[in-house]
């Protein structure tokens, strides 16, 4: 037997998961918005006791979403991966939305601000190419011309209040049960890469005027 944690905190609805041998065996979410710090470690504390001994891999969740929540999961699975010794990978969270019946293909959108809005198309578990940002016209196109497909956000609401979009939020379990299914070459391959949070663009950073003299 080996076991899976997973770890989700880029949106404001955050999770823990254990997937053993195919089968989730443990599922917590919590909500907040600024507070993931404080709201983790006992749904964590309480996955660890079910998969200490057979842990193969911990997965945390890398957004797009919260920089910050990303960041606090992101820490979380690096501690607890160095402590027991086991890999930490990073898999996209629109990879694995919550969803009764998750089609073979979908999207994942959502605000992206400062007037854009971003489209993650998801076949079979794999992002297909790369996550696209469009303005409020192009958006809107795109959804219209692309009416056939399953569309979810983890926003609050759906992205310029379009009525086909379906709101949910990233699944742990499921995050878990993707890494599960990795093999160990994959496993390693992506330990290898840099653990941090999925940007959309670059951060914007405000300069400060010059004094006047």
């Amino acid at each position: 037997m080996s076991s899976c944690l997973a770890i989700e905190t880029a949106t404001a609805r955050g999770g823990v998961a254990v997937v053993r041998d195919g089968v989730t065996v443990y599922e917590q979410h919590f909500a907040s918005e600024r507070s993931h710090n404080s709201q983790l470690f006992p749904p964590l504390a309480e996955a660890l006791k079910l998969c200490r001994s057979d842990l193969r891999c911990i997965v945390s969740g890398t957004g797009p979403g919260s920089y910050t929540g990303a960041r606090i999961g992101i820490a979380a699975a690096q501690g607890l991966g160095l402590s027991l010794n086991v890999p930490v990978i990073g898999l996209l969270s629109v990879l694995t939305p919550e969803a009764d019946i998750l089609p073979p293909e979908f999207v994942v959108c959502g605000d992206a601000r400062r007037g854009k809005f971003f489209a993650a198309r998801v076949r079979r578990g794999l992002l297909e190419g790369e996550i696209t940002l469009h303005d409020a016209d192009e958006f809107k196109n795109l959804r219209a011309n692309d009416a056939a497909i399953a569309w979810f956000s983890f926003d609050p609401k759906p992205p310029l209040e379009l009525a086909s979009i379906t709101l949910t939020s990233p699944s742990p379990a499921r995050l878990a049960l993707l890494a599960s299914t990795m093999t160990d070459e994959s496993l390693w391959s992506l330990e290898q890469s840099p653990l941090e949070p999925h940007y959309l663009a670059e951060p914007f950073v405000t300069k400060a005027k010059p004094r006047k003299l």
